[in-house]
């Protein structure tokens, strides 16, 4: 039974014991069920708009659905086919907080640092490691021989 037919059923129950109108306790009664049937005729819009909102919220939430799927898809992976037209490569990288695999260039790799699209986790790169061993010990530009032996004991 919703909230409408129980007021209905106490109003009807109110007319069917035939009081006096005149009297003040059944004004104060009439009065009372007037304001039942407004509260539960507010409640019952309340319910509607409630529902029609739930709809419209389902069907966003599916568009952003289709939307994620579009900027951020898991087939990124094959980030070379993807983005044959370039002529920077793209690698994949992986956040260790989520799991979520990002294609990033080779400029923001070197950048150091990029912030995952997913949950917001700084991912960092550091590639020293890797280029520590290569001095070219030839006396280039490259200024992979700017420290001396002498810089590094200080």
């Amino acid at each position: 039974m919703t909230l409408n037919e129980k007021v209905a059923y106490i109003r009807g129950l109110a007319d069917g014991l035939k009081l006096d109108d005149n009297k003040d306790e059944v004004k104060v009664i009439n009065a009372i069920i007037d304001l039942l049937e407004d509260v539960a005729m507010s409640q019952t819009d309340i319910e509607d708009l409630y529902d029609e909102l739930s709809q419209q919220v389902d069907e966003i939430d599916e568009d952003l659905g289709n939307v994620e799927e579009i900027l951020y898809d898991d087939e990124c992976c094959d980030c070379d086919d993807e983005y044959d037209d370039d002529d920077e490569p793209f690698y994949e990288v992986t956040c260790g907080k989520c799991g979520e695999k990002i294609c990033v260039s080779e400029d923001v790799l070197l950048e150091g640092e990029i912030e995952c699209p997913n949950c917001g986790e700084v991912l960092e790169f550091d590639f020293s490691d890797l280029f520590e061993d290569e001095c070219c010990d030839d006396g280039c530009d490259c200024g992979c021989c700017d420290s001396s032996d002498e810089d590094l004991m200080s």
